[in-house]
C-alpha cells in the first residue's frame, strides 16, 4: 500500500487509446458500464504481450465498440507517450494494485462506417451508452484525474479536427 507522503514507485501500465472521428469531426465517447458518475471516455486499454501499440488500439476499438479495423483510417498518433496517475484511493484497487497509473499512446482515426456499425453490446461490454461529441469538449466529459491527458490529446490533434 502507498502512503500519501511516500513517492509511488510502482510502474505505469502500458496502454493505448483511440479518438474515433465521424464525418462531422465529432469524436466517439462512451459511458462505462461500471460507472455511476457522468464520465465519458474513448476506447482504450492495455497492450497485450507481443502487440504493438497501433495493433492494440485497433483491437481495443473492436473489442469495446464492435468497429472492425477496416472501418477506421488512422490519421495521426501522439508524438510521445502520455501518462496519468490514479488517485490514491484507487491505486491499490485498480489493476490489483500493480500500477500507479497508465502510460498511453493515442491515435486519431476517421470512422469510415455508419452509426449502425457501432455495437457496444460486445462479448464483454464496457459501455452502457455512447454518443458523438465535439472533439474539443473531451476534457469536460472525463473523470477529473484523466482530464490532463484528454487536454493533451485535444491539443496535439486539434489542427486535424474541425469540431
Amino acid at each position: 500500500m502507498s502512503h500519501p507522503q511516500e513517492a509511488d514507485t510502482r510502474p505505469y501500465r502500458e496502454g493505448v487509446g483511440i479518438a474515433l472521428l465521424n464525418r462531422d469531426d465529432e469524436v466517439f465517447v462512451g459511458q462505462r458500464i461500471d460507472q455511476t458518475a457522468e464520465a465519458w471516455l474513448m476506447p482504450q486499454g492495455g497492450i497485450d504481450p507481443g502487440e504493438d501499440p497501433l495493433q492494440a488500439a485497433l483491437r481495443e476499438m473492436e473489442e469495446e465498440i464492435g468497429v472492425p479495423r477496416a472501418l477506421a483510417e488512422v490519421i495521426a498518433e501522439t508524438r510521445d507517450w502520455l501518462t496519468y496517475d490514479l488517485p490514491p484511493e484507487l491505486r491499490d484497487v485498480v489493476w490489483k494494485g500493480r500500477y500507479r497509473g497508465q502510460r498511453q499512446k493515442w491515435y486519431l482515426a476517421r470512422f469510415l462506417g455508419r452509426d449502425s456499425d457501432i455495437n457496444i453490446r460486445t462479448a464483454h461490454p464496457e459501455f452502457k451508452e455512447w454518443r458523438w461529441i465535439p472533439f474539443r469538449r473531451l476534457p469536460d466529459m472525463i473523470v477529473p484525474f484523466k482530464r490532463p491527458i484528454y487536454e493533451q490529446i485535444v491539443a496535439e490533434f486539434a489542427d486535424r479536427v474541425r469540431s
